[in-house]
């Protein structure tokens, strides 16, 4: 069973380190805390950004100001992996000397597991070229994101967007904001409601009860597919007590 967390507390997600390597595009880091965050994820880093801080990454990050805010900047790859116990690497690029790549999908499950352990780092890299030979080799895995063969490129923020979704739906199961419950109506107010309107449908010769045919019965299945709450029924019987008044005229 998934626990239930709130954006400010959310583990294991809150173990998750986005990591963006030699950005070159102030607006993509922007973006991609403001993907974090939607997604329940705060911990950023960036390795040698060409720009940063820059007016343009506040601006793309939106509400997720306090997510840059936080973001820590470091010299290398090396530094920003330093305290994690797993570093992940993505790309779509196929490599000869790597470890197998692995799909999000499949390994969104294995990553939440790994932050038993300790923190984990999901390194991008630049927006022109990816994740070096060399940065991927700084990774113990290699995780891709399905795309289309012909076009598999993902700009940088809608790739973080990407993975934190999954990770989320792999933490928490979907879960979503619940309507509001209303009090369900009785049996008694359902058949009253259902006297009432067979009553109005005489009275407009709508319904011979001599000769109903099928309409009470669908009438009778409509109540019970529609799952009436108790004020529903009400508004229903005021609109047919209206009915009543103006046709008594």
């Amino acid at each position: 069973m998934h626990e239930q967390f709130y954006y400010g507390a959310m583990k294991p997600l809150s173990s998750l380190r986005i990591v963006l390597s030699r950005t070159s595009h102030p607006g993509n880091i922007g973006a991609a805390a403001r993907a974090m965050k939607t997604m329940g994820l705060a911990d950023l880093a960036l390795v040698t950004p060409r720009h940063f801080p820059d007016p343009d990454a506040t601006a793309m990050a939106a509400g997720a100001a306090d997510v840059l805010a936080n973001a820590r900047v470091f010299a290398s790859l090396e530094g920003a992996l330093a305290d994690c116990a797993l570093a992940v690497g993505f790309s779509a690029r196929a490599r000869e000397l790597s470890h197998a790549p692995v799909s999000l999908r499949e390994a969104a499950a294995p990553l939440l597991e790994a932050t038993r352990e300790g923190k984990v780092a999901l390194v991008f890299g630049n927006e022109t070229s990816g994740l070096s030979n060399a940065e991927l080799s700084r990774c113990q895995r290699f995780v891709t994101i399905p795309s289309n063969p012909a076009y598999g490129s993902l700009n940088l923020a809608a790739a973080v967007q990407v993975v934190a979704y999954e990770l989320r739906l792999a933490a928490h199961g979907g879960d979503v904001w619940r309507a509001p419950r209303f009090q369900p109506a009785t049996a008694d107010e359902i058949e009253a409601l259902y006297a009432h309107g067979t009553e109005t449908l005489a009275a407009m010769r709508f319904l011979d009860p001599r000769m109903p045919k099928r309409l009470l019965p669908r009438l009778r299945r409509l109540f019970a597919r529609a799952g009436l709450e108790k004020e529903e029924v009400n508004i229903l019987r005021g609109i047919l007590a209206r009915i009543d008044q103006l046709l008594r005229r």
